[in-house]
Parts: structure tokens; C-alpha cells; sequence
């Protein structure tokens, strides 16, 4: 199995407003997130790439234009904007664009990683 990946950044706000009114992440808080993009496939293409790393701009473009110095909570029109909610919903998009996706990672901080992998 081939494996290839790409990260992309991008800043936002978010609060998590489902938790406890003392809980520092439900204060508005910002990120630098990192999403990471993972693809899989048995075989490469006849240019011998899983994917073309080309391909995955329109992910950082809509990335851009979607979520980038935006308040998450309005982009989703809810409260649930955890790491692990932006993951599942990145895979959601990737996958419609890409069927080799296999995962995607949302780093909220250095030391924190959320993952979607069905």
C-alpha cells in the first residue's frame, strides 16, 4: 500500500461553548491549526504518484477561502467546533474530491492531534 500526505495551515477562532463556563476553551481562543491529509491506494497512476501533490491545492483553497482568519463557530453555525469534529468534516470534503483519502489529522496545538479515519 502507497501512502502520501500534505499538510496546510491556516488560523482561526473558535469557542467551545459546550463546555463548563470555567473551562478555558470555552473563552474565545484562537489556533494556528495544521490539517494533514493522508491518501492510500494499492497501486500508483500511470505518472507513478498515488495522487499528484498538485491535486490537494484545491484542498488548501478551500481551506483558505472556507476557514482561514475566520470564527469557526460561524462558519458551522455551531458550538461542536473540536479538532475532532474539523477533521471528520475536512475528510468529509476530501474524500468527495479525492476517493484515495484516507485520513485527516487537525493539529490544534504542537502537541495535539485529532484524526479521522473511518
Amino acid at each position: 500500500m502507497y501512502t502520501i500526505s500534505k499538510q496546510f495551515t491556516f488560523s482561526a477562532s473558535h469557542q467551545l461553548l459546550n463546555l463548563p463556563g470555567d473551562h478555558p476553551c470555552h473563552r474565545l481562543h484562537g489556533h494556528n491549526y495544521i490539517v494533514e491529509i493522508e491518501l492510500r491506494s494499492a497501486t500508483l497512476n500511470s505518472t507513478g504518484f498515488v495522487r499528484d501533490y498538485n491535486d490537494l491545492d484545491a484542498l488548501k483553497q478551500y481551506i483558505d477561502d472556507t476557514l482561514d482568519h475566520r470564527h469557526l463557530n460561524e462558519v458551522f453555525g455551531h458550538d461542536d467546533t473540536t479538532a475532532e469534529n474539523l477533521a471528520y468534516f475536512l475528510f468529509d470534503w476530501s474524500k468527495k474530491q479525492w476517493p484515495e483519502v484516507s485520513a485527516v489529522r487537525v493539529s490544534e496545538t504542537p502537541k495535539t492531534w485529532a484524526e479521522y479515519r473511518p
